[in-house]
């Protein structure tokens, strides 16, 4: 057995991949079934779908869904799981616009905590760490209305803010030298490889009305 489906988390949610009724009535639509890479493009050949998992197989680069855009305002909900010492992220507007996935204990990304799980990254830190140990799945959700972004961290909104605040204003400019304009709208959704293992499962996504 190759290293990779040894490192594979147990699943340990109920049901997973499914849409539960009261989603569906809210509008959301799921993005990856479980059993096949239907919608998804991983160009190297290096994700597979196993164990209900969209899982990163090796280290050459991220997959992305392609069958449309991240509406301009949204819900995307989706769980996520790492091998120790792994990073990973969603990225979800152009540029360096990014969920972080992280193993806060072990990986050099933890001690910063803008650059932590569930930050925006190199913008903005969670309120606290709500990860959950290394080998069992945490639940994540992005939020986008406007100017308005959250993150939730299993059940916690660990990011709220709007970013036309003026206080704001220098961490706009330092994610911008990265090459990330918080106006861009207009992206395939994107888990990035970052060369470590990392699994998805969950994905449900909603356009938002304003």
């Amino acid at each position: 057995m190759v290293l990779w489906l040894l490192l594979l988390p147990a699943l340990c949610f109920a049901q997973p991949n499914t849409l539960p009724p009261e989603e569906k009535a809210a509008g959301f639509e799921l993005i990856f079934s479980g059993n096949d890479l239907y919608g998804w493009d991983a160009p190297a050949g290096n994700w597979a779908a196993e164990q209900g998992a969209l899982a990163r197989v090796a280290p050459r680069g991220g997959i992305t869904y392609t069958r449309f855009k991240i509406p301009d305002d949204f819900e995307l909900r989706f769980e996520w799981n790492v091998a120790p010492g792994s990073n990973s992220g969603v990225y979800y507007r152009p540029g360096q616009y990014e969920y972080q996935v992280l193993d806060n204990q072990r990986h050099r990304d933890g001690r910063f905590p803008d650059r932590s799980a569930a930050s925006l990254y190199y913008f903005a830190a969670p309120s606290r760490d709500a990860t959950r140990p290394v080998g069992e799945w945490n639940t994540g959700r992005i939020v986008c209305q406007g100017t308005r972004i959250e993150h939730w961290l299993n059940e916690e909104k660990v990011i709220d803010l709007d970013y036309s605040d003026p206080k704001w204003k220098d961490a706009i400019g330092r994610l911008r030298e990265r090459g990330a304009d918080l106006e861009a709208r207009g992206r395939y959704l994107h888990l990035q490889d970052h060369g470590d293992p990392v699994w998805y499962r969950s994905l449900r996504l909603r356009r938002l009305r304003r």
